[in-house]
């Protein structure tokens, strides 16, 4: 009988490693599932990232023909200028060469006054932000400066001066701009001599009377463009004031503007420079300067027309939490399997881990027609539900099963809150991944591990 009382305290000695061998294998085999699903994890967010490529595709080419985005530069005096050089001819005798360069000269003042009307452009389900817009131009040139830089006025070409306006895609012009310089009015015409002072060049040619380059300046620009506005700081004092129909505007360029106002639909901003902080002189001399690529980045300011939702970044942001929602829930699955004394199967495992993959797809296919608030609620309800009837067939149980669903419930919820937020995004996932962490330590604190009623898993 003794022996007999020993052997049986033997194999309970024996069965309490097993029993929680058994949970630690399963736990492993849990991590493993957890990780093979990063797999379709990944590749959910290749296909976001394909969408959002399309997404552009279209834009652009929504933009191509309606008109791209719109950089203003100018007005600029050039003045051709006679100077003479020293070479060397064939036989190594020095000869004097008479050639043709430019005189450069900015305005001293320049102001601009636009008002834009952007609107939203739709094709299929993609977006583009496109604008028409009315830019009010006037200025005043100055004298030259004849002593610092050596300029003979005899040799200035007065009859072939040119005013010069330049502009990024000549295709949104809507009307036949005319310069008013001095008291006479000039049409603009498109430049294709070898000046590359802008990328794309209207000119006029004026008669500055008395071969004096002090005159006022005024013109119109009726365009339309799309996605951005933008300006160059070109005059010794440059005012821009810019006001439009949009209630999500971002600020873009070297210069931020001094006064801003945004409100529910409109908004409005207003630049005024200095020629301090300017990239470039008032007046040189080059025989073939080409401004817009050495000052693009370093002189221009303006406005980027934001869509108001991105769907596709939302459900980018929302996919790379994905791996972090999986073992979560199936840590709470574990959980609930432990204290309610039923197994899951890890079959079952991978198909509720199949279920919040495929609930990514759902997202980016709802958000596409309906929105991503939209999308996200219907996504998540539909998940939800799922699986909480799944749990609740397994187990026979309806409490536990509402009890799941309502863990679910929380955790896409506070993704939810992460998405929307910005600056704070940070702060509060590591306070509610801690809160979380910390309620399955206490729910782990109340299971008895080496309890011999926990039903031994089977594979």
């Amino acid at each position: 009988m003794e022996n007999q009382t020993t052997e049986n305290q033997q194999n309970a000695t024996t069965i309490k490693p097993r029993l929680a061998d058994s949970v630690l294998v399963k736990l492993a085999l849990i991590g493993v599932i957890t990780l093979l699903l990063l797999i379709p994890s990944v590749w959910i967010q290749n296909l976001i990232s394909e969408r959002q490529l399309r997404q552009e595709l279209v834009t652009g080419e929504i933009s191509e023909k309606w008109s791209g985005s719109q950089l203003i530069e100018g007005p600029i005096m050039v003045l051709p200028y006679k100077t003479s050089v020293i070479q060397k001819d064939s036989s190594g005798k020095s000869i004097v060469k008479e050639v043709i360069t430019n005189i450069y000269l900015m305005p001293e003042v320049l102001d601009i006054v636009s008002q834009a009307n952007p609107e939203i452009l739709h094709r299929g389900i993609f977006d583009a932000a496109v604008y028409n817009t009315k830019i009010n131009v006037k200025g005043r040139f100055g004298a030259l400066e004849l002593k610092k830089s050596g300029i003979d006025p005899l040799m200035v070409q007065w009859d072939k001066v040119k005013v010069v306006i330049g502009m990024s895609d000549l295709k949104g012009l809507k009307n036949n701009p005319a310069i008013q310089i001095g008291n006479s009015s000039y049409p603009v015409e498109p430049d294709f001599s070898s000046l590359k002072l802008f990328s794309n060049n209207l000119i006029v040619l004026p008669e500055l009377k008395n071969q004096n380059t002090v005159t006022d300046f005024s013109f119109e620009l009726n365009l339309r463009g799309s996605n951005e506005l933008n300006f160059t700081h070109i005059a010794k004092n440059t005012t821009v004031k810019l006001n439009g129909n949009w209630n999500n505007p971002k600020f873009t360029g070297k210069y931020l503007p001094e006064q801003r106002a945004i409100t529910n639909t409109t908004f409005s901003a207003i630049w005024k420079m200095p020629y301090f902080n300017r990239p470039f002189a008032q007046q040189w001399i080059a025989q073939n300067q080409e401004l817009h690529a050495n000052t693009n980045l370093d002189a221009t300011f303006g406005v980027e027309f934001i869509l108001p939702v991105d769907q596709y970044q939302k459900t980018m942001r929302s996919a790379k939490y994905a791996i972090l929602i999986i073992l979560m829930t199936f840590v709470s699955l574990f959980f609930t399997e432990l204290l309610n004394k039923k197994k899951v199967h890890l079959l079952q495992y991978i198909l509720i881990g199949s279920a919040m993959i495929i609930y990514y797809i759902l997202l980016l296919s709802f958000s596409e027609q309906l929105g991503f608030n939209a999308a996200y609620l219907i996504a998540s309800v539909a998940t939800v539900l799922l699986i909480s009837v799944f749990i609740a067939t397994l187990l026979k149980s309806r409490k536990p099963a509402i009890l799941f669903g309502g863990i679910l419930t929380v955790f896409y919820s506070f993704i939810y809150v992460l998405i929307q937020l910005q600056d704070l995004a940070l702060m509060f996932g590591g306070i509610g991944t801690f809160i979380i962490v910390a309620a399955l330590m206490y729910l782990s604190a109340k299971i008895d591990w080496d309890k011999k009623s926990i039903v031994q898993p089977q594979y």
